[in-house]
């Protein structure tokens, strides 16, 4: 799936839109759009980093797909409920000081092994034991880490397991590619 320059603006507008609304204690649920673009089935992710710093204030999606649309109105509602901010929720005066990043994924598709991935282009999704854990494409570009350092941090971080969790036999890699909209400032609409 590819979005065109003017998709993209239409699903930055209902990020904004679903995020200023869940801050104000309301719901946001435009009707669906015309676009089979934006109809179509996609897992996505929305991010918000403070302005300058890039320091993370949140970062929720889903793996598994619903029409776009629906998945980057979620997200972005849900993105406000990032467990690892509980104690220092995104408020609405902050909103000027964010810039915000929505991430359309590809379907999953498995890799041969762990370490069977590109650094620069795939995200990951790591399944073991019955816990997972997923990190964007942004992470190891951002990071400079090494696969093994992703797969090691992935586990600690978001698995709750050991560094060398991903080294057992019944660990199993997904893979996806990602169109990435922004980082754009979050700039929310002016009210009428």
């Amino acid at each position: 799936m590819h979005l065109s320059p003017a998709e993209c603006e239409t699903a930055l507008g209902w990020a904004r839109e679903a995020i200023l609304q869940a801050l104000m204690g309301q719901s946001y649920s435009p009707g669906p759009p015309e676009d089979p673009v934006l109809l179509a089935a996609a897992g996505c992710f929305v991010t918000l980093h403070e302005l300058g710093t890039r320091r993370l204030r949140g970062c929720i999606g889903r793996l598994d797909t619903c029409p776009l649309w629906r998945a980057v109105i979620s997200s972005a509602a849900d993105v406000l409920n990032d467990p690892r901010f509980q104690n220092d929720r995104v408020t609405l005066d902050e909103l000027p000081r964010l810039e915000m990043e929505i991430s359309v994924l590809s379907p999953l598709r498995p890799a041969a092994d762990p370490l069977d991935f590109d650094l620069q282009l795939d995200g990951i999704y790591l399944t073991i034991a019955g816990r997972s854990g997923c990190f964007l494409p942004q992470v190891a570009r951002e990071t400079g880490w090494s696969r093994e350092q992703l797969l090691s941090r992935l586990c600690t971080e978001k698995m709750g397991f050991g560094p060398d969790t991903w080294k057992r036999p019944e660990a199993r890699l997904q893979v996806f590619s990602t169109q990435t909209i922004g980082p754009e400032p979050f700039t929310p609409p002016v009210p009428p």
